[in-house]
């Protein structure tokens, strides 16, 4: 009788072995399974989108990878310099639509002092809008010590006095004695700077150099966009300017090409800065945060889209990423993707309080 017990007892801790033994593998099997789908996809992933039929989202991917110095890899490592830029800028290389500016069409005689701020959301971004009503209150504000560090958005407004301001132009990315890139600070600024009337940067400046993506501002409020030289600007009596582009709107028209005639929206999805004028004289700035979980910002389209939808005469695009800023009655409004927040740069377009 007991050896019947414990013949039962051992077949039942046998049989509880192999079930769990079973358990076990099938776990292993699952685990398994999964390691290889990730590695799969991981693996294939950059084929199917990069020779896939998918161009949109291949554009996107291109674009963003490319705008930026630290992700390049991204495409170059699966493509040529002629397949990256086949797929920025398409087929064709297109015809440029750039035309010179009627600013006969903006009425700068009447405006009133209020300053109107909405959001404007998407799956892809967040974006803010200032529309200023006064337009003769827009003004350039530079770093107070350019050429040494540059300052962030908020301290150069709160060196004007400023109700509200968002980022300008660009600047070099390295710092004055280093060689490598994300070094800079903002003390040196890409481009012109031109700040109540003077001619601020470059000190030796040639009046008769073509700078693009300009961003003037007359003494009557008036926004100039498109590609001038110093002297054209000082002729058509701009007192404020800044440059980096490219040209999103030129007299209601949406740009597409650029002056070479490649593709303007071939930079992918990224944080942005931009400023643009209505016909009534009001002046719109704009930025959109990017960079952050499932929003990855907007591309040139976006933008172009919502300036049109703000009913903008001229537009322009400002320099973005980590650099998009907007401060408005004291604080930020908008999230800058920089991980130490809000960067230090060379330029901002404020508004006098």
């Amino acid at each position: 009788m007991s050896l019947s017990k414990s013949s039962s007892y051992s077949g039942n801790k046998n049989l509880k072995r192999r079930n769990s033994k079973k358990k076990i593998s099938k776990a292993k099997f699952i685990a398994y399974f999964f390691i290889f789908q990730i590695l799969f996809g991981f693996l294939t992933a950059p084929w199917i989108v990069y020779y896939g039929p998918f161009n949109n989202l291949k554009k996107n991917i291109v674009g963003t990878a490319m705008s930026t110095f630290s992700h390049q890899f991204l495409a170059t490592m699966f493509l040529s310099d002629t397949k990256i830029q086949k797929i920025l800028n398409g087929d064709s290389v297109g015809v440029a639509n750039y035309q010179n500016e009627d600013l006969n069409q903006i009425n700068v005689n009447k405006y009133d002092s209020k300053i109107d701020y909405k959001t404007v959301k998407s799956t892809g971004f967040t974006g803010h809008v200032l529309i200023i009503h006064n337009p003769t209150k827009v003004k350039i504000g530079y770093s107070s010590k350019l050429g040494i560090q540059g300052e962030k958005t908020s301290q150069i407004a709160k060196n004007n006095n400023a109700m509200a301001a968002i980022n300008g132009g660009g600047f070099q990315d390295k710092g004055a004695n280093s060689t490598k890139l994300w070094t800079g600070t903002g003390a040196f600024p890409i481009g012109i700077i031109i700040s109540k009337g003077k001619v601020v940067y470059p000190k030796s400046a040639n009046e008769n150099q073509k700078y693009y993506g300009i961003s003037g501002i007359t003494k009557n409020g008036v926004l100039v966009v498109g590609n001038y030289t110093i002297a054209e600007l000082k002729q058509k009596g701009i007192i404020e300017a800044i440059n980096f582009g490219p040209n999103l709107i030129i007299n209601g028209v949406v740009q597409n090409r650029d002056t070479n005639g490649n593709n303007i929206d071939s930079q992918g999805l990224q944080p942005r800065t931009a400023i643009g004028q209505r016909k009534d004289g009001a002046i719109i700035l704009l930025v959109v945060d990017g960079r952050q979980g499932i929003q990855l910002g907007a591309s040139i389209k976006d933008v172009q889209k919502i300036m049109v939808e703000e009913h903008a005469y001229n537009a322009v695009n400002m320099d973005g990423g980590a650099s998009t800023t907007m401060y408005f009655d004291g604080h930020l409004i908008n999230n800058p993707c920089d991980k130490f927040g809000e960067r230090t740069i060379s330029t901002a377009i404020y508004v006098e309080d």
